[in-house]
Protein backbone atom coordinates (compact mmCIF):
# COMPACT_ATOMS: atom_id res chain seq x y z
CA UNK A 1 0.00 0.00 0.00
CA UNK A 2 1.42 3.30 -0.81
CA UNK A 3 0.03 7.29 -0.14
CA UNK A 4 -2.42 8.61 -3.02
CA UNK A 5 -0.33 11.44 -3.89
CA UNK A 6 3.05 9.41 -4.11
CA UNK A 7 0.94 7.03 -6.54
CA UNK A 8 -0.27 10.10 -8.48
CA UNK A 9 3.51 11.34 -8.51
CA UNK A 10 4.59 7.84 -9.66
CA UNK A 11 2.19 7.91 -12.86
CA UNK A 12 4.24 11.42 -13.75
CA UNK A 13 0.93 13.28 -13.76
CA UNK A 14 2.00 16.10 -11.32
CA UNK A 15 4.99 16.00 -8.21
CA UNK A 16 4.17 15.10 -4.78
CA UNK A 17 3.07 18.39 -4.01
CA UNK A 18 0.96 19.11 -6.56
CA UNK A 19 -0.64 15.97 -6.35
CA UNK A 20 -1.91 16.97 -3.06
CA UNK A 21 -3.29 19.77 -3.85
CA UNK A 22 -5.32 18.10 -6.82
CA UNK A 23 -6.41 15.90 -3.67
CA UNK A 24 -7.28 18.88 -1.38
CA UNK A 25 -9.34 20.23 -4.17
CA UNK A 26 -11.63 17.07 -4.75
CA UNK A 27 -9.79 16.01 -8.25
CA UNK A 28 -8.91 12.52 -6.88
CA UNK A 29 -11.47 10.03 -7.16
CA UNK A 30 -10.42 6.02 -5.66
CA UNK A 31 -12.71 3.40 -6.62
CA UNK A 32 -15.52 6.00 -7.74
CA UNK A 33 -15.15 8.11 -4.74
CA UNK A 34 -14.03 11.44 -4.23
CA UNK A 35 -10.89 11.52 -2.00
CA UNK A 36 -10.01 14.69 -0.05
CA UNK A 37 -7.55 13.21 2.81
CA UNK A 38 -3.88 12.96 2.65
CA UNK A 39 -3.37 10.07 4.35
CA UNK A 40 -5.43 7.53 2.39
CA UNK A 41 -3.43 4.62 1.04
CA UNK A 42 -4.02 2.75 -2.40
CA UNK A 43 -3.14 -0.83 -3.71
CA UNK A 44 -2.27 -2.48 -7.14
CA UNK A 45 -5.60 -3.23 -7.38
CA UNK A 46 -8.04 0.07 -6.51
CA UNK A 47 -8.43 2.29 -9.02
CA UNK A 48 -7.10 5.94 -8.87
CA UNK A 49 -8.56 8.70 -11.25
CA UNK A 50 -7.55 12.62 -11.56
CA UNK A 51 -10.01 15.09 -13.39
CA UNK A 52 -11.98 11.93 -14.33
CA UNK A 53 -8.67 10.42 -16.36
CA UNK A 54 -7.52 6.55 -15.20
CA UNK A 55 -3.99 6.93 -13.41
CA UNK A 56 -1.87 4.31 -15.11
CA UNK A 57 0.77 3.19 -12.65
CA UNK A 58 3.78 3.36 -14.86
CA UNK A 59 7.43 2.01 -14.40
CA UNK A 60 9.15 4.38 -13.28
CA UNK A 61 11.97 6.43 -16.05
CA UNK A 62 15.09 8.18 -16.42
CA UNK A 63 16.88 9.95 -18.88
CA UNK A 64 19.76 11.94 -20.07
CA UNK A 65 19.40 13.85 -22.43
CA UNK A 66 22.12 16.48 -24.73
CA UNK A 67 19.46 18.95 -25.31
CA UNK A 68 20.71 20.63 -28.52
CA UNK A 69 20.53 24.72 -28.58
CA UNK A 70 17.06 26.22 -30.30
CA UNK A 71 14.97 23.77 -28.42
CA UNK A 72 12.26 24.30 -25.80
CA UNK A 73 12.95 22.46 -22.36
CA UNK A 74 9.13 21.53 -21.92
CA UNK A 75 6.87 18.92 -23.47
CA UNK A 76 4.87 21.27 -25.87
CA UNK A 77 5.00 24.66 -27.19
CA UNK A 78 2.47 27.00 -28.29
CA UNK A 79 4.59 28.51 -31.26
CA UNK A 80 5.27 25.27 -32.83
CA UNK A 81 8.90 25.40 -31.90
CA UNK A 82 11.07 22.17 -31.09
CA UNK A 83 10.56 20.45 -27.56
CA UNK A 84 12.78 18.08 -25.64
CA UNK A 85 10.63 15.41 -25.97
CA UNK A 86 10.51 15.52 -29.68
CA UNK A 87 13.50 13.37 -29.52
CA UNK A 88 11.91 11.06 -27.55
CA UNK A 89 9.37 9.39 -30.01
CA UNK A 90 9.94 5.65 -29.60
CA UNK A 91 9.45 6.53 -25.95
CA UNK A 92 5.94 5.28 -24.56
CA UNK A 93 5.66 7.27 -21.09
CA UNK A 94 4.69 10.60 -20.30
CA UNK A 95 8.40 11.97 -19.71
CA UNK A 96 8.75 15.17 -18.69
CA UNK A 97 12.24 17.40 -17.88
CA UNK A 98 13.23 18.09 -14.51
CA UNK A 99 14.02 21.82 -14.39
CA UNK A 100 14.67 23.25 -17.38
CA UNK A 101 17.48 24.60 -19.87
CA UNK A 102 16.91 27.77 -21.85
CA UNK A 103 16.02 27.51 -25.43
CA UNK A 104 19.70 28.99 -26.42
CA UNK A 105 21.43 27.07 -24.31
CA UNK A 106 22.51 23.31 -24.77
CA UNK A 107 23.79 20.60 -22.63
CA UNK A 108 22.67 17.69 -19.77
CA UNK A 109 19.12 17.72 -19.31
CA UNK A 110 17.27 15.09 -17.27
CA UNK A 111 14.07 13.59 -18.03
CA UNK A 112 11.51 11.13 -16.16
CA UNK A 113 7.97 10.15 -15.80
CA UNK A 114 8.69 10.20 -11.78
CA UNK A 115 7.17 13.32 -10.40
CA UNK A 116 8.78 12.33 -6.86
CA UNK A 117 12.11 12.31 -8.25
CA UNK A 118 11.51 15.20 -10.23
CA UNK A 119 10.54 17.52 -7.50
CA UNK A 120 13.48 16.28 -5.46
CA UNK A 121 16.05 17.52 -7.44
CA UNK A 122 14.09 21.20 -8.41
CA UNK A 123 13.49 21.68 -4.95
CA UNK A 124 15.21 24.82 -3.95
CA UNK A 125 16.69 23.52 -0.64
CA UNK A 126 17.96 19.96 -2.25
CA UNK A 127 19.81 21.79 -5.41
CA UNK A 128 21.79 19.96 -7.30
CA UNK A 129 25.26 21.65 -8.40
CA UNK A 130 25.73 22.31 -12.12
CA UNK A 131 28.70 23.52 -14.27
CA UNK A 132 28.32 25.44 -17.12
CA UNK A 133 30.82 26.89 -19.99
CA UNK A 134 29.88 30.54 -20.86
CA UNK A 135 31.57 31.98 -23.74
CA UNK A 136 31.33 35.71 -23.23
CA UNK A 137 31.90 39.17 -24.89
CA UNK A 138 33.91 40.85 -23.24
CA UNK A 139 36.84 39.79 -20.76
CA UNK A 140 36.12 39.79 -17.46
CA UNK A 141 38.76 41.07 -14.51
CA UNK A 142 39.68 39.32 -11.82
CA UNK A 143 37.69 41.85 -9.27
CA UNK A 144 33.96 41.08 -11.87
CA UNK A 145 34.92 37.32 -11.16
CA UNK A 146 34.95 37.58 -7.76
CA UNK A 147 32.01 39.31 -7.94
CA UNK A 148 30.33 36.45 -9.60
CA UNK A 149 32.07 33.97 -6.94
CA UNK A 150 30.67 35.93 -3.86
CA UNK A 151 27.33 36.51 -5.53
CA UNK A 152 25.17 38.83 -7.25
CA UNK A 153 22.14 41.13 -6.85
CA UNK A 154 19.45 40.61 -9.80
CA UNK A 155 15.93 41.48 -9.78
CA UNK A 156 14.76 38.92 -7.96
CA UNK A 157 17.30 38.81 -5.27
CA UNK A 158 21.04 37.85 -4.29
CA UNK A 159 22.46 34.87 -6.14
CA UNK A 160 24.17 32.13 -3.98
CA UNK A 161 28.27 31.76 -3.73
CA UNK A 162 28.91 30.15 -7.11
CA UNK A 163 32.88 28.87 -8.82
CA UNK A 164 33.76 30.93 -11.20
CA UNK A 165 37.64 29.50 -13.38
CA UNK A 166 38.68 31.55 -16.66
CA UNK A 167 39.23 29.18 -19.05
CA UNK A 168 40.77 31.04 -22.03
CA UNK A 169 40.71 34.59 -23.81
CA UNK A 170 41.15 36.26 -27.17
CA UNK A 171 42.48 39.99 -26.39
CA UNK A 172 42.11 40.83 -30.22
CA UNK A 173 38.44 39.35 -30.13
CA UNK A 174 37.49 40.48 -26.70
CA UNK A 175 35.90 37.61 -25.64
CA UNK A 176 36.65 34.63 -22.65
CA UNK A 177 35.09 31.06 -22.20
CA UNK A 178 34.46 31.00 -18.25
CA UNK A 179 33.55 27.96 -16.39
CA UNK A 180 30.49 28.50 -13.71
CA UNK A 181 29.15 26.23 -10.86
CA UNK A 182 26.03 27.06 -8.94
CA UNK A 183 23.60 25.15 -7.27
CA UNK A 184 20.37 27.16 -8.30
CA UNK A 185 17.92 26.86 -10.59
CA UNK A 186 16.71 30.35 -11.13
CA UNK A 187 14.91 31.90 -14.89
CA UNK A 188 18.41 32.71 -17.05
CA UNK A 189 20.80 32.69 -13.87
CA UNK A 190 23.80 32.51 -15.80
CA UNK A 191 23.39 34.83 -18.24
CA UNK A 192 21.79 37.03 -16.10
CA UNK A 193 25.05 37.26 -13.35
CA UNK A 194 27.36 37.84 -16.56
CA UNK A 195 25.21 40.69 -17.69
CA UNK A 196 25.25 41.66 -14.47
CA UNK A 197 28.85 42.48 -14.44
CA UNK A 198 28.62 43.88 -18.37
CA UNK A 199 29.66 40.77 -20.00
CA UNK A 200 27.18 39.04 -22.52
CA UNK A 201 26.61 35.62 -23.04
CA UNK A 202 27.26 34.45 -26.58
CA UNK A 203 27.34 30.61 -25.91
CA UNK A 204 26.30 28.79 -22.86
CA UNK A 205 26.51 24.78 -22.64
CA UNK A 206 25.38 22.61 -19.51
CA UNK A 207 28.63 20.46 -19.00
CA UNK A 208 27.77 18.84 -15.65
CA UNK A 209 24.98 17.77 -13.66
CA UNK A 210 26.07 16.63 -9.58
CA UNK A 211 28.05 14.04 -11.24
CA UNK A 212 26.28 13.26 -14.46
CA UNK A 213 28.25 14.40 -17.51
CA UNK A 214 28.04 14.49 -21.39
CA UNK A 215 30.36 11.59 -22.38
CA UNK A 216 29.39 9.47 -25.63
CA UNK A 217 26.31 11.31 -26.31
CA UNK A 218 26.06 14.25 -29.50
CA UNK A 219 23.09 16.88 -29.05
CA UNK A 220 20.10 14.88 -29.47
CA UNK A 221 21.08 12.32 -27.86
CA UNK A 222 20.08 10.70 -24.91
CA UNK A 223 20.91 7.61 -22.52
CA UNK A 224 19.01 5.71 -19.55
CA UNK A 225 20.43 6.70 -16.20
CA UNK A 226 21.35 3.38 -14.66
CA UNK A 227 19.36 2.56 -10.70
CA UNK A 228 22.72 3.52 -9.24
CA UNK A 229 23.03 6.59 -10.77
CA UNK A 230 19.16 7.49 -9.86
CA UNK A 231 20.41 6.06 -6.33
CA UNK A 232 23.26 8.69 -6.15
CA UNK A 233 21.28 11.84 -7.49
CA UNK A 234 18.86 10.84 -4.58
CA UNK A 235 20.98 10.41 -2.13
CA UNK A 236 22.89 13.65 -3.09
CA UNK A 237 20.05 15.65 -3.21
CA UNK A 238 19.11 14.77 0.41
CA UNK A 239 21.95 15.04 1.95
CA UNK A 240 22.67 18.49 0.07
CA UNK A 241 25.72 17.01 -1.16
CA UNK A 242 24.90 18.83 -4.21
CA UNK A 243 26.53 22.03 -3.31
Amino acid sequence: MERLQKVIARAGIASRRKAEQLILQGKVKVNGKIVTELGVKVGPRDKVEVDGIPVEKEEPVYYLFYKPRGVISSVKDDKGRKVVTDFFKDIDKRIYPVGRLDYDTSGILLLTNDGDFANLLMHPRYEIEKVYIAKVKKIPTREQLKQLEKGIMLEDGMTAPAKVKLLSHDKQKQTAIIEIRIHEGRNRQVRRMFEAIGCNVMKLKRERYAFLDLKGLNPGEYRELTPHEVKQLRALALSGGGK
